[in-house]
């Protein structure tokens, strides 16, 4: 080892002593395991390298030109380290990262990610060996805690989900379902005095069919459910000195299951995709390295060692001028203020549903009866401007309300995790309402809240049919499917103005897409078909703001392999959906959000000296922890884009390029709403006369769904 890194270590030792004795003693032991590595300790896999960079991180290991390859140790100057194996700079294979906690991760590691098999072990608290994605746990996997439980199941997203055994210290256990860590299905809960619970389960309490046993054979069957209200069941006496004649079935929540908390173990402040590394910053300056793969970074530069290597590329991926920055768009809408001609509908639309919302409700399970369905009712509210018993005065003109299934839409916000506070908020706070520029193709005006949370648009009274029509079947799909790309529906509602017309105003309240904290650069509509699916805009008009069609799209989506197996099935389960209820017209919304292959901190330029660089992977999400683990399918989802060059104008999907940029992709389904009516019939036979038949929209729903999920398992694939 040369003298210069040995003073780098002394040095770094000597800083440790201040420490706290057990960081002091776990740091040591990492310097001294390092000072035994030698030069000529190589395998044949590139040569060896010692590393010392300017914000006393250290790296030694196998070096191939300019990044790390090979084996190779990486010490970071807050006493966190890395051993093992890494490829072509990134974090690659088996290896070992440890926290100045004394925590630490053997095992799998891609791009940076725990990804794979592997160990996490916690001196005094938590232990996880099992299977990992993205950093979180994920498959197969068993956990011991650091209060003396264990669970040994399945595990998805970083909670027990599926099939698992939960033990608790105190001798209780549970076998059976969970679902986003809780006891949720069928499943049997035992205590340690024999007692025991078979049946059914939700959000981690019985709920529904089920059975308790005492020990001696005596058992109490019924319904259970934490709503007393809704609890009913008979009790079976044994033969026993103790009848149980004074045992409530209430006391299996209050008594029986408050012994059965689960724990929720630690959690992992900083992983080792969040570190920052610092191959700019080293005393030795390794010569430039060229590549054979070509990647585009976000502001066009080709990374093979060339800074602008083909401008027609750079323009073709970007649309935009050589010298123009990618930036997001504007803040769409105009904001609703007095004078403006829908100001009175935005208040009497926030009114009432501030009176809908705000109304108590008794907590309902997600199970609803056939009436609550029943969309025949004829009841709405008067909103006078002097008020009334139920409604409070306001500055408005005087109009009436009326909420349709408002059960229905009260559970389906539940099931979408939506507050009603914070709902409420958004929707009637202080702040006002964006109405968008201009209405859509059908005539109905869009309207965003002030955090972009929530899309409210005016509907056709057919459009109120068909989803009156399709909302039994609607709720079944997304209860069943928590990861289904189909628009989320919140409430549905109208309000009928005062005066001589008495004109009625119909609004769905939807979730906002592509509300994100992540610039959105570009957006795509895509239906799969290629009859006036082209951007009617000049070039110089189109921003990030425009809404892209399908013969835009210049480029094929690329999904980590377990994504894109989801997405295929998921698409395929709401196209089944839709086409069940008869829908076609429908698109896949697509937002892309571009990430640079490097990203600098504190805004310094790329491999300029003494600059710390974080490592950006083809599958990094850019996100900081919280912000990860809200990724899901459509949602956050890091990917990347592959150009394409079409060999014709109406080539629907064009040859891949091998050019490639890191994205944030945000996709769903919208436009769900128009089923195969006379109407479109008429359009259909009409343009099938000037047009070819399979290109055009208006299509019946069974060729929708097959052209539809064709489509879409091209421009998505595995990128593997």
């Amino acid at each position: 080892m040369s003298k210069a890194l040995v003073g780098i270590l002394k040095a770094a030792e000597a800083n440790i002593r201040k420490s706290p004795s057990f960081a002091k003693k776990r740091a040591v032991s990492i310097l001294r395991t390092m000072s035994v590595a030698h030069v000529d300790d190589d395998n044949g896999d590139g040569s060896h390298t010692e590393k010392v960079f300017s914000n006393g991180d250290i790296y030694i290991g196998q070096w191939a030109t300019d990044n790390p390859h090979g084996n190779g140790k990486y010490l970071w100057s807050d006493g966190c380290m890395y051993f093992g194996e890494w490829n072509d700079g990134k974090i690659d294979g088996k290896g070992k990262f440890s926290w100045t906690s004394g925590a630490s991760y053997e095992g799998q590691f891609k791009n940076g990610y725990m990804n794979g098999e592997g160990t996490y072990m916690c001196p005094l608290t938590d232990t996880y060996r099992g299977s990992w994605v993205m950093n979180r746990k994920q498959g197969k996997g068993n956990m011991s805690y650091a209060n003396g439980d264990k669970y040994d199941g399945d595990w998805k997203r970083g909670f027990h989900e599926g099939q698992g055994k939960y033990l608790w210290n105190n001798g209780h256990q549970y076998v059976g379902e969970w679902k986003n860590g809780k006891m949720n299905g069928n499943g049997t809960l035992i205590w340690a005095n024999g007692n025991r619970f078979d049946g059914c389960w939700e959000d981690g309490l019985p709920k529904g069919n089920g059975t308790f046993h005492w020990q001696d054979g005596s058992f109490y069957a019924g319904v259970w459910s934490r709503d007393q209200k809704e609890q009913s069941g008979k009790f079976y006496p044994a033969n026993s000195i103790n009848p149980h004649d004074d045992w409530d079935p209430n006391q299996l929540f209050t008594v029986d299951m408050a012994e059965c908390v689960i724990f929720k173990g630690e959690s992992i402040e900083t992983f080792l995709s969040d570190k920052v590394f610092s191959w700019g910053s080293s005393k030795e300056k390794a010569p430039p390295r060229k590549s054979t793969s070509t990647r585009v970074s976000v502001d066009g530069r080709i990374s093979n060692g060339d800074a602008l290597k083909d401008v027609n590329t750079r323009n073709v991926l970007f649309g935009r001028s050589l010298k123009t920055p990618l930036h997001p768009g504007k803040r769409q809408g105009v904001t609703i203020c007095k004078g403006h001609k829908n100001y009175e509908l935005m208040l009497n639309l926030q009114l009432g549903i501030r009176h809908a919302v705000g109304r108590p409700a008794p907590n309902k399970s997600l199970r609803l009866k056939p009436t609550a369905f029943d969309t025949r009712q004829k009841l709405w509210t008067k909103f006078p401007p002097e008020g009334s018993k139920n409604t409070p005065p306001h500055q408005s003109c005087e109009f009436k309300w009326k909420d349709y299934c408002p059960l229905v839409f009260r559970t389906l916000r539940k099931l979408f995790n939506v507050d009603p506070a914070d709902y409420m908020i958004s929707i009637c706070g202080n702040d006002a309402l964006r109405e968008l520029s201009s209405p859509g193709k059908s005539g109905s005006f869009f309207y965003l809240t002030h955090d972009d949370k929530y899309m409210i648009k005016t509907m056709k009274k057919s459009e109120v049919k068909v989803l009156k029509r399709m909302l039994p079947a609607y709720y079944d799909h997304v209860k069943s499917f928590e990861n289904t790309l189909v628009t989320k529906f919140f409430g549905l509602h109208c309000v009928k103005l005062s005066g001589p017309i008495q004109k009625k105003v119909r609004f769905v309240i939807m979730g906002n897409l592509l509300c994100t904290e992540v610039p959105i650069h570009k957006r795509y509509d895509l239906k799969g078909s290629s009859h006036g699916r082209i951007t009617d805009k000049p070039e110089s008009e189109i921003d990030a703001n425009t809404t892209l069609k399908d013969l835009d799209l210049k480029f094929i989506f690329r999904l980590r392999k377990d994504w894109f197996d989801e997405f295929c099935s998921q698409v395929n389960k709401d196209c089944d959906f839709l086409e069940q209820e008869r829908i076609m017209d429908y698109s896949l919304l697509v937002g892309i959000s571009f990430q640079e292959n490097s990203k600098e901190t504190g805004g310094a330029e790329l491999d300029s000296p003494g600059t710390a660089t974080r490592i950006i992977t083809d599958t990094d999400t850019v996100l900081n922890p919280a912000r990860r683990a809200s990724v899901r399918l459509g949602i956050n989802m890091p990917a990347r884009v592959e150009l394409t060059v079409r060999s014709h104008e109406t080539q629907l999907v064009g040859e891949p390029t091998q050019e490639f940029s890191d994205v944030i992709l945000f996709f769903g389904i919208i436009d769900i709403l128009q089923d195969y009516d006379i109407s479109k019939k008429l359009e259909h036979a009409y343009k099938s006369f000037q047009y070819d038949a399979t290109s055009i929209s208006a299509v019946d729903p069974r060729l929708y769904s097959k052209r539809f999920k064709d489509f879409m398992f091209k421009v998505f694939t595995d990128d593997s």
